[in-house]
Parts: C-alpha cells; sequence; structure tokens
C-alpha cells in the first residue's frame, strides 16, 4: 500500500499542471455544492424554526362578499361572523377541530405618567400563544383562561414600548399600570420578539370595550386529529359547507368567506423544502461533474503515457486486479485531495455568510452539518472511483507484448 501511494504521488508530480487545472475544477464543483448545500439547510432551518415556534394546524377565515345568487339572496351580501359560528363550526365538525378564537382590535393611547404610545391593542385568547409566533416571554406570563371569564383588566406589552412606559429599560413594567380607554390595566407579561409589537390583553374586555359587540373579524381554527393533506382538506371543506349552511351562500362561491389552510400550506412547503434540497444536490453534482470529466481525461493520458510500464508489469505476472486498484486509487486520491480542499473552503465561506445573516431572516444557521460533509466524502469517493474505472478497463486492454513494443 505504501508503494501504491508512492507511485500515485510520483505520478501527480510528474503532471503538476495538468494535475492541478483538473484539481481546481474538482475544488470548485465541491466548493459550489457546499455553499449551496448550506444555503439550503440555511432555508430549511428557518422554515423549521418558524413551524416549531407557532402551532401550523389551523385555518384562518375571512368575511367576504358573495358573487353569486343563492336560494333566492342576491350576490354582494356582506358575511361577517358572530359568536354562533364558532359554535356551530365545533359542533358541525368535533372531528377536526378543537377550538374556534377570533381577536378584536382597538386603537386608543396607552398611557401613564412616564409616556404614552399611539398603538392599537388586540384582544385575544390565550391559544394565541401557540398558534403564532409572539415571542419569548420574559418577565410575568400571558393572557389565561382565568382571565377569560374574568374579563380581568389586563395586559401583555413587547419589551419595545415597556422601555417607552417605564424607563429607565422598562424594569419596573411588571407589576406596573397603564390607562387604556379610561380604565387602568395591569402590566402582566412582558415578551421579547425581533418584529412583532402587538399589545394583547383578555378577548373578554375587549369584548366589553367594543362598540359593536355582534359582529367579529377573522376567525382562527385550531384542528386536531390531521396527520395529511386528505385530513386538511377535508376539515376546510366541512368548515365551508357549515358557514355555507349559516349565511346561506352557495358553497362554491369563493368570495363569500376566504379560507387560508395554514396546515396544508405547511405541508406543501416542507414538500418544497425537500424538492429544494434535492435540486441542490443535482445542481452540485452537476457542477462537479466537469471536475471529475477533467480527473477521467487525466487518468485516460496516464494510461497511455504508461503503456510500456504496464506491459512490463502484466508480462512478469502482475494481476489484472492490481492494475485496476492502481489506477482507481491514482483517480481516487486527485478527487478526494483537491475535494477536501473544496470542502475546506465551502465551510469557511458558509461561517462567514452564518455570522453575517445573524440568526435571524430567511437564513437561519446556514452551515453544513458532519452527516452532510460525511455524505460529500463518499460522492468524492465515487466519484474519483468512476473517474478512474473507464481509464483502469482500458489499461486492462494493453496486451503486453504490443506494449513492450511500444515507444
Amino acid at each position: 500500500m505504501r508503494d501504491l501511494f508512492h507511485e500515485i504521488l510520483q505520478v501527480m508530480s510528474n503532471n503538476k499542471l495538468r494535475t492541478a487545472l483538473t484539481g481546481i475544477a474538482v475544488t470548485w464543483g465541491i466548493f459550489m455544492l457546499i455553499v449551496l448545500l448550506s444555503m439550503a439547510r440555511g432555508v430549511t432551518n428557518s422554515f423549521d424554526h418558524n413551524m416549531a415556534s407557532r402551532n401550523s394546524a389551523i385555518i384562518k377565515i375571512w368575511g367576504g362578499n358573495t358573487s353569486i345568487p343563492y336560494r333566492g339572496n342576491r350576490e354582494g351580501r356582506r358575511i361577517t361572523f358572530k359568536e354562533i359560528d364558532m359554535k356551530k363550526l365545533i359542533a358541525d365538525n368535533s372531528r377536526y377541530i378543537e377550538e374556534v378564537t377570533t381577536r378584536i382590535e382597538g386603537s386608543p393611547v396607552i398611557s401613564n405618567s412616564a409616556g404614552s404610545i399611539d398603538r392599537s391593542y388586540s384582544g385575544v385568547y390565550p391559544s394565541i400563544l401557540n398558534q403564532s409566533n409572539v415571542g419569548e416571554i420574559k418577565e410575568g406570563r400571558f393572557i389565561t383562561s382565568r382571565d377569560m371569564s374574568e374579563a380581568s383588566k389586563v395586559m401583555v406589552i413587547p419589551q419595545y414600548y415597556a422601555r417607552q412606559l417605564f424607563p429607565p429599560e422598562g424594569r419596573n413594567a411588571l407589576g406596573g399600570r397603564v390607562n387604556c380607554a379610561g380604565l387602568s390595566f395591569l402590566i402582566v407579561g412582558v415578551y421579547d420578539s425581533e418584529w412583532n409589537r402587538d399589545i394583547y390583553i383578555p378577548f373578554t374586555t375587549a369584548r366589553m370595550l367594543s362598540s359593536d359587540r355582534e359582529d367579529l373579524g377573522s376567525l382562527t381554527v385550531s384542528l386536531k386529529n390531521v396527520s395529511s393533506e386528505e385530513d386538511g382538506k377535508a376539515a376546510e371543506e366541512g368548515i365551508k359547507k357549515t358557514l355555507s349552511n349559516l349565511h346561506n351562500f352557495d358553497p362554491q362561491d369563493d368570495n363569500a368567506v376566504y379560507i387560508s389552510n395554514y396546515y396544508t400550506n405547511a405541508l406543501s412547503a416542507q414538500g418544497a423544502m425537500g424538492i429544494l434540497e434535492i435540486s441542490v444536490w443535482v445542481l452540485g453534482i452537476l457542477t462537479l461533474l466537469t471536475g471529475i470529466v477533467g480527473v477521467s481525461n487525466i487518468m485516460f493520458v496516464t494510461v497511455r503515457e504508461r503503456t510500456h510500464e504496464i506491459g512490463i508489469r502484466r508480462a512478469i505476472g502482475a494481476k489484472p486486479r492490481k492494475i485496476i486498484t492502481q489506477v482507481i486509487m491514482e483517480s481516487v486520491v486527485i478527487t478526494v485531495t483537491f475535494g477536501y480542499i473544496g470542502i475546506v473552503l465551502g465551510m469557511v465561506v458558509s461561517q462567514v455568510i452564518a455570522h453575517i445573516v445573524g440568526s435571524g431572516g430567511i437564513l437561519r444557521n446556514p452551515t453544513v452539518s458532519l452527516s452532510i460533509a460525511f455524505e460529500v466524502t463518499l460522492v468524492l469517493i465515487i466519484s474519483g472511483a468512476l473517474a478512474g474505472l473507464f481509464p483502469a478497463l482500458k489499461a486492462l486492454k494493453v496486451k503486453p507484448v504490443e506494449a513492450l513494443r511500444d515507444e
């Protein structure tokens, strides 16, 4: 084995320029593969993080205007939701629906002795904490079922506003009080988020403050017992059928109510993430193919230049297996050596990108794992072996007598 590696190094040193040019193609191919894989991993990590931070098994519904006449009703009717809609949805679709919630927006000024903010509050249910990416509760708690039953005058605010209303740095925000709609609210929780600035109060409290206590805004349906796209679509169809019966509109009228099925959308997005990763592998391997062809070409040239040597080795009894092993090993060594240079450069660039983009945004931790590095190494070994296979088979076709006469 030591002699074999010595011969391989000698071949590479005798063809330095040719080996270097071929190696650059291999390095570039692997470098692009690693960078593309890290970008795809960053997108996938961001998607997984967003899905983990909220419950994707939900369906959101907005009222619209009918566009089809139905059972004596003309088109153009406005569909608005009532509390009976929430109860009926659960009763008719108990197999798939766990909870139906809504929210109310209000826009009075929120103030205390230190200052004021012009930001609308949101009257919500406690389950919104799992339905959307609210943020991390830094101090205190979120809205509870007890707050709902008692219509408590409590509020959860972001750190961004806590700093303004309770200087310095919002240190005394928890337990503090603010004025809202002429009432005093107790701050029971402070959360931190990069983008969310919503102020939350119990839905029942917001309903009490609302001038219109009958009409509701959008509805959020929490699903249960769903494990496939078919389940998600069945739940959506059941919801539309119930609302169609309640509000007397054509079930085929897509403008009467607008439904966004987060569950089926998430499943579709997961499939897209899988296609993205496969596409990246295909593009990377096609890029690597140019380098592999170069390695194969250099091995063909090497075999041609060493025809005399191969003939002598065959004449003195060298077995075909040994000739094949040597040619394939030379190809693997060239491919793996320059391939690892590409892996190192690709991982360095991935770390730089990860440092630049930070932990948020569309790319989250865009780096390759050890498992991916292992997979790329396996690709390198297989590619090197394939690149050397055909030159090795050509070497076997060299007849000892003709090779000894070759000059």
